[in-house]
């Protein structure tokens, strides 16, 4: 049924991973100008004689990577009817999930002067959050499959 509690931390591991494109990833400082790298892209402000500004480098691939994890988390809400093929997409996504974040870390050390001394941002660890949402939405299937075997042992 799409009303079971699987489907809500489906969507909460959806919201956390669409989240993601929107937060700092790391944060560094380096003599007066600020790099942030988020899924989108590396932000550096900098400072030079004529005033200051911003480059941006993009990172097309992460943040084409962050919207299909995202959205097999959503896709997988409506496969309801087919418990089994839920599950083993659940663990597919978690998967995933743990690629994308490793993945991220790559990007992450692109940081100019590498990652030492760059704080962490809210970014960073949304993926365990959303990790640990599939896994309690897998926790719900379970008991949908023990709910449905005890009904069928009683007709």
């Amino acid at each position: 049924m799409i009303q079971r509690i699987q489907s809500i931390w489906f969507f909460l591991a959806f919201l956390i991973l669409a989240l993601m494109t929107f937060l700092p990833l790391a944060t560094k400082d380096i003599g007066g100008s600020e790099s942030i790298v988020y899924t989108h892209g590396l932000k550096s402000q900098f400072q030079s004689a004529s005033g200051s500004g911003y480059k941006v480098q993009l990172f097309l691939p992460l943040l084409i990577t962050n919207i299909a994890v995202a959205l097999i988390c959503f896709i997988n809400i409506f496969n309801y009817k087919k418990r089994g093929f839920q599950k083993r997409f659940a663990i597919v996504s978690i998967i995933l999930i743990g690629g994308f974040a490793f993945w991220c870390s790559i990007y992450a050390q692109k940081l100019p002067g590498g990652i030492e001394g760059a704080s962490f941002g809210v970014g960073a660890y949304l993926p365990a959050l959303a990790i640990l949402f599939v896994v309690l939405g897998i926790f719900g299937i379970n008991k949908d499959e023990r709910l449905i075997r005890s009904a069928e042992r009683l007709r």
